[in-house]
């Protein structure tokens, strides 16, 4: 029975008291989880609030009457942080969605904030696990949950790597950019971190020491705000939303992790301009796909990347798989695109959230949010959407039998009140639990953990 419904099982869902557990106890026990997360009824679930991001005021160092200045002695001042915005969180120990373990599903989440610190989170319990000394606003923050290392980005460039166990600083680099976008990626249980930066060149570091292997411009002038990794690890496409003129960039990771001296990278333009939004596929080894400008509207392009080898050079071959206009009620700047298996996208934009195919069938679509969507979380359970109008809309996949899949709509949850906050800034989800920012009108924001209980 848990292979018909889902065919990724295998033993090491049983836990490690496999002797005292049964398939049966663990169809049992996902069955029930599993119908709580899908019809979120009030007891189903707990929600906390996980405050502690906030700015410092002004203040003035105050000298003891008994202790002299110098003429040329200042007043110290501590300059005042700004306001606790949290500027991204993730999962750094996540309950897998793949092979979810219902006998334990605690978590934890990291964010970072333009108060300068970095804070972990249980997740289920709502308490403060560690938090960062306090350094220049923050600005970006990725985390690797095998190595249990969090990576963390500067408004000055700095980036420094935190132990997700203590939260001690493990090493820093500076790139001197006031923007950072991050990736982190394995090659061949090699670790890597690719920076993108305000002035559009791609760092690569390595190791845990921060090692810098190579840079790379991909859009010359223009700050690098789309960085993605293929599933096969060997593609870098990197681009810039700033100029509609300008093309995203394929590059191979080994030109990135391994340069060879004199030689330039292995790299070619994506044959699309305008780009909005950008996705792998994340059962197909190399398949990108695009939201752009199309000729007349927004368009939709996939692509296949690889590498083709010839005897004296090897060119990157990036074949157009499908192209379809976009049909939206009207035209957005903010898009959001993800991607389910290897045949189903999801976009939001605006107030609509769409389903199609990978040929361009519109499979679902759905307008119910009051306020435009700011973020969404995709994966093989569910859809999850955050909006400025303070709610998290809940759609659930469900298979028909066939090969396809179908969305639907369950529930929402509420965020608390417009009086404190402004709207949710953005979501992240792992199979037992849904984490989102609420933007603070006082400039505190507060994170919202939603913990579903079998």
């Amino acid at each position: 029975m848990c292979l018909q419904r889902w065919s990724f099982c295998n033993l090491s869902v049983l836990g490690s008291e496999q002797v005292s557990r049964s398939w049966k106890k663990y169809f049992l026990r996902r069955c029930h989880l599993e119908m709580k997360m899908a019809k979120g009824r009030s007891g189903g679930y707990t929600c906390k609030s996980l405050r502690g991001h906030a700015g410092t005021r002004l203040s003035l160092w105050s000298v003891p009457r008994t202790m002299s200045l110098s003429p040329s002695s200042q007043p110290c001042v501590r300059a005042c942080s700004p306001p606790g915005r949290v500027v991204g969180f993730q999962y750094l120990r996540a309950n897998s969605a793949r092979h979810p373990d219902v006998w334990n599903s605690s978590a934890t989440v990291c964010s970072a904030s333009s108060d300068g610190t970095v804070r972990a989170w249980d997740v289920r319990n709502g308490q403060l696990l560690w938090c960062s000394p306090v350094q220049s606003p923050l600005t970006a923050i990725v985390s690797d949950e095998q190595h249990e290392v969090v990576i963390s980005a500067d408004s000055t460039g700095h980036i420094k790597t935190w132990s997700g166990l203590t939260g001690q600083e493990v090493a820093s680099f500076s790139t001197a950019s006031t923007h950072c976008a991050l990736l982190q990626y394995d090659v061949s249980s090699n670790w890597f971190l690719a920076v993108g930066t305000s002035r559009g060149c791609v760092w690569t570091l390595a190791d845990s020491a921060l090692t810098q292997r190579s840079s790379v411009v991909v859009c010359d002038g223009f700050k690098v705000d789309i960085l993605l990794v293929s599933p096969d690890r060997k593609w870098i496409v990197a681009g810039t939303k700033d100029n509609k003129d300008l093309s995203p960039k394929a590059i191979h990771t080994q030109s990135l992790t391994s340069p060879s001296e004199g030689e330039d990278p292995l790299c070619r333009s994506v044959p699309v301009t305008g780009c909005q939004a950008a996705v792998f596929m994340p059962t197909q080894p190399a398949r990108l796909a695009l939201v752009h400008r199309g000729p007349r509207d927004q368009a939709l392009t996939v692509f296949d990347v690889a590498v083709q080898k010839t005897k004296y050079q090897s060119e990157i071959q990036v074949q157009q798989v499908a192209s379809f206009p976009l049909t939206l009620t009207s035209w957005s700047s903010h898009v959001l695109l993800a991607a389910k298996d290897g045949d189903v996208l999801v976009l939001a934009a605006g107030l609509e959230l769409k389903v199609y195919s990978l040929k361009g069938a519109l499979l679902a679509s759905f307008r119910e949010h009051a306020m435009p969507i700011s973020s969404m979380s995709v994966d093989s359970f569910r859809v999850v959407t955050a909006s400025q109008d303070l709610s998290l809309r809940v759609l659930i996949w469900r298979s028909d039998g066939g090969p396809g899949w179908t969305l639907e709509s369950q529930y929402h949850l509420l965020g608390g009140s417009h009086t404190v906050s402004r709207g949710f800034t953005a979501v992240a989800c792992d199979f037992s639990s849904i984490v989102a920012a609420a933007e603070g009108k006082d400039g505190k924001d507060v994170l919202k953990a939603y913990s579903f209980t079998s």
